[in-house]
């Protein structure tokens, strides 16, 4: 059985050190009978024992002359166990190629901690019938030398761009047929235990409105959530999906 997990994307969000800590606090009560885990990925430290902390990025160098960098040293010493690599807004805004996203994954992976791997098409893509395509190739590219012991660490966020912050929403059969995909591609990857063993989120306008669909599907294990993460009763309600 894998564990279900709940990510919370606050992107530049919220903008006072103030408000960050106050929504933390709220979420992280009403995470004592949630079913699965819970990830908060704040754009600066709010650390809380109930809630496992996760960095929206990081840079796939150790050191040196990269001004504006991270280096996943330096958040993990923060308590960070999760970090996200390939966002959409990151390959879109930020110019992550496939190379970068791969970097940056293996790199969290030799830091020892949790990647999640966010992959998904635009909109032209979707409309075209790429869907299937954009995903394979990414994840071929993205898990270039990863192993089979520690892709079974990886969480992989389909998010469909599209979907991500415009109010459209992805059916949850759809979206359940992608994840399907997803693992049956990684199953070719790798083999059947390891595919069986990744947990795959799904993100693109969550809200309270959709989880408990979407968690009813057999191989979404999760939901990376972005808006919704950031209004402390709403996210309560995701965490805590029947």
């Amino acid at each position: 059985m894998r564990t279900s997990v709940i990510g919370g994307n606050w992107k530049m969000n919220p903008t006072s050190l103030a408000d960050a800590k106050e929504l933390a606090t709220v979420v992280a009560a009403e995470t004592a009978d949630m079913p699965g885990e819970a990830i908060i990925f704040p754009p600066r430290g709010a650390r809380d024992t109930k809630l496992h902390l996760g960095a929206q990025s990081c840079f796939f160098e150790d050191s040196g002359a990269y001004t504006g960098a991270v280096a996943a040293s330096m958040v993990k010493s923060m308590g960070v166990t999760y970090i996200l690599t390939g966002h959409s807004e990151r390959r879109s805004l930020f110019m992550d190629d496939d190379t970068a996203v791969n970097k940056k994954t293996l790199k969290v992976l030799e830091s020892g901690m949790i990647p999640v791997l966010c992959i998904g098409e635009t909109k032209d893509e979707y409309d075209a019938g790429l869907c299937e395509s954009v995903c394979a190739i990414q994840l071929a590219k993205d898990l270039a030398g990863v192993s089979a012991e520690d892709m079974k660490k990886i969480v992989i966020a389909y998010e469909p761009v599209w979907a991500i912050g415009t109010g459209l929403v992805c059916p949850s059969d759809k979206a359940q047929e992608v994840h399907k995909f997803i693992r049956s591609k990684l199953a070719s990857m790798y083999d059947e235990a390891t595919a069986d063993a990744v947990r795959i989120q799904y993100g693109g306008s969550v809200t309270p409105d959709s989880v408990d669909e979407l968690m009813s599907m057999p191989d979404i294990d999760g939901c990376l959530v972005g808006g919704a993460s950031l209004v402390g009763d709403k996210f309560a309600r995701i965490l805590n999906y029947k």
